[in-house]
């Protein structure tokens, strides 16, 4: 592992000790072989000023919900030393009663809440503490003879202590076991099942001891594996999906029993698909996590797909209600029994979360852990904590406190969408206003700049021509395979042809209004159909036109396509309801704000009505300018819990229209 120090940066910080702490907490943090999302910890013991210039001596400790590769001073809590002392002195302590005497203790009331480790960190007679989750450290701890290969590695510079649940008791272990240790004469500590402490006077011997502890780990797995540098043709080696609709099936039903909708991410690395098809990778991947840290995010053990077996989900449902019965005192309350991941043979992983912000967060947990079992299978074999051990963590009170905070969901939280026609107007507004309200979108046009509008994390732009039917499926096949299904599909894609009396008209704005109006709207909702009946809570949306029950002359073109469209949303309405799918129409009037309305259409339609723009603009019953946020506003109420009951409605969205009243 490389040493990241740099003199010159760290002289930036001055003799500030919090600024050389926030500087080797972020090297730390870069490393997501140390750390992963929030894990390990970083403290620094020095002089807290108050209001009144009084100093006072503190642990300056990371704190709850902060990352070390991103941390700032604000994300330190300044907590009493003497009081944290002191607390190591009891006992015996709950840890909800540590959380909040450590709360009780704090010199800033609006720091966050200071690590369960800090009493640890004070506890460690020197100024800098760094704790990392090493992947090459935690491995050889997870090997059957894991405390042998710590000592035969590392011999009296490090101070080995067995597992102890984090908290108090793990402080108390340490006050125990070090009790006639010399910490001069030490390098470090290694905690089972908690990875590496590195201390010293000064954040650059702390820093540069955990790096070179790690690298003696890191050294010891290669020699035993041997080192296999990647290659092109390791690139070409990932995995891929054999059956898209397996993979909508299991998202549905692991989000059944979630409660909630879940993103169901393919993880097809090379790494991935290379662990996935070995003949033991279910017997090795469900004997537990890298850590008990992880199973709040990764659950125990992952799920195991399998394409044959029609229970897969509900087998693993099985076993972890048994797990949970198993290791209960009778007080607990089961949490959500869902995976969180999945391997599924000669393929790769599945990663499953509400977005894919955390879907992300979990594969890169999975990747790490796939990699570490296979280094532990060189030592012996993978043996993690058992599950008494790793259900205590889950079920650890703590945890528990933090679960049972009220979270506020968003409305569409982990559904996946598809809106074609999304670079602009009511595509757009509707891609971006779903976006919002927590579901993952996958934004559909012909128009290339769809794919710079839409590159968050829970998004995706793909151009696609929807008058080719092979571009449609391939869109249709990439949303899929990227989020894990479909849910919602709004249709949108429209054109507005010239205006033109029957007898002028031609026959290409007539082939065209048809084609990008009607056929494929057919296209889209075809080739989504089998995804959507393995949906959660699916429905389609059409995005009609008060020109199905008000035409105007001069508009044939377009008014025969909306109307053909509106007849195909009903018996689509016909044929679908059997699988549970919800088809219903908004019929918007005058939304100017979209592509179609271009200055010429705009004045070209108020003359024949012999209007100004802004009275054409106007011209409805409450007088007021509808826009594609309204319309947006009403695509998501259908998508919703609101329209959960109603298939074939037509919803006008035009300001009342006295042709239509």
């Amino acid at each position: 592992m490389k040493n990241r120090w740099n003199d010159d940066h760290a002289a930036a910080c001055g003799d500030d000790p919090l600024a050389l702490r926030v500087y080797s907490s972020r090297l730390i943090g870069q490393e997501s072989s140390l750390v992963l999302h929030g894990g390990g910890n970083t403290s620094v013991k020095a002089t807290y000023r108050d209001i009144f210039s009084d100093g006072h001596e503190v642990l300056f400790i990371k704190g709850s919900g902060w990352d070390l590769a991103t941390i700032e001073t604000a994300g330190f809590a300044p907590v009493s030393l003497e009081a944290l002392k002191r607390l190591a002195a009891l006992d015996s302590l709950r840890d909800s009663e540590m959380v909040r005497a450590q709360r009780l203790a704090l010199l800033d009331p609006q720091a966050p809440n200071p690590s369960v480790e800090a009493i640890l960190h004070a506890l460690i007679p020197f100024q800098f503490v760094d704790h990392s989750h090493a992947d090459a450290v935690v491995t050889l701890c997870n090997t059957p003879d894991g405390e042998n290969e710590i000592r035969s590695l590392y011999g009296e510079r490090i101070l080995f202590i067995p597992y102890v649940m984090p908290g108090f008791d793990l402080a108390n272990s340490v006050v125990s076991l070090s009790r006639d240790c010399d910490w001069e004469k030490l390098d470090g500590m290694v905690l089972m099942g908690h990875g590496l402490f590195t201390f010293a006077n000064d954040p650059k011997t702390s820093y540069s001891l955990m790096i070179d502890l790690v690298s003696q780990a890191e050294e010891r797995i290669e020699a035993k594996r041997g080192t296999k540098t990647a290659t092109a043709a390791d690139e070409e080696n990932r995995g891929e999906i054999p059956n898209l609709l397996t993979l909508a099936k299991i998202r549905r039903d692991v989000s059944k029993i979630a409660g909630a909708p879940f993103i169901a991410k393919p993880l097809l690395s090379s790494s991935c698909h290379q662990f996935a098809s070995q003949p033991n990778a279910a017997a090795t991947a469900t004997r537990g996590p890298l850590t008990p840290d992880h199973v709040t995010r990764t659950k125990r053990i992952p799920l195991i797909i399998d394409d044959k077996a029609e229970n897969t989900v509900e087998d693993y449902l099985t076993d972890y209600q048994n797990y949970f019965q198993t290791y209960t005192d009778g007080l607990l309350v089961q949490l959500d029994p869902a995976p969180r991941w999945a391997i599924w043979p000669e393929v790769g992983a599945v990663a499953f979360a509400p977005s894919l912000k955390e879907a992300e967060v979990i594969a890169d947990i999975v990747e790490h852990t796939l990699e570490a079992i296979t280094a532990a299978e060189t030592f012996g074999g993978w043996a993690p904590l058992p599950p008494k051990e790793i259900f205590d963590v889950e079920y650890w009170e703590l945890q528990q406190a933090k679960l049972q905070k009220s979270k506020t969901t968003p409305l569409h939280q982990g559904k996946v969408v598809v809106v074609s026609g999304a670079a602009s107007g009511i595509g757009l507004a509707c891609a971006q206003l779903l976006l919002s309200e927590g579901a993952a979108v996958a934004a559909l046009d012909i128009n290339p700049e769809v794919e710079n509008l839409f590159t968050g994390v829970n998004s995706i732009g793909l151009t696609c021509d929807l008058t080719k039917p092979d571009q449609v499926n391939r869109a249709v096949a990439a949303t899929v395979g990227h989020f894990g299904g479909i849910d919602t599909v709004i249709s949108n894609a429209g054109l507005f042809t010239p205006s033109s009396f029957i007898e002028e008209l031609e026959d290409d704005h007539w082939n065209n209004s048809l084609e990008i109006n009607l056929t494929s709207a057919m296209r889209l909702i075809r080739a989504s159909i089998p995804f959507l009946q393995l949906g959660i809570d699916p429905s389609i949306i059409i995005i009609g036109s008060k020109n199905v029950p008000a035409p105007g002359p001069g508009a044939a073109a377009y008014s025969v396509a909306k109307a053909g469209l509106n007849q195909l949303a009903r018996v689509a309405t016909l044929e679908l309801a059997s699988k549970g799918i919800r088809v219903n129409t908004v019929h918007p009037n005058a939304v100017f704000d979209t592509a179609i309305w271009t200055d010429d259409v705009l004045q070209s339609r108020a003359q024949h009505y012999g209007l100004t723009v802004e009275e054409y603009k106007t011209s409805n019953l409450l007088k007021r300018e509808v826009t594609s946020m309204d319309v947006a506003q009403m695509v998501s109420a259908m998508a919703g819990p609101i329209f959960s009951r109603t298939t074939g409605a037509q919803v006008p969205l035009d300001g009342g229209t006295e042709r239509i009243v």
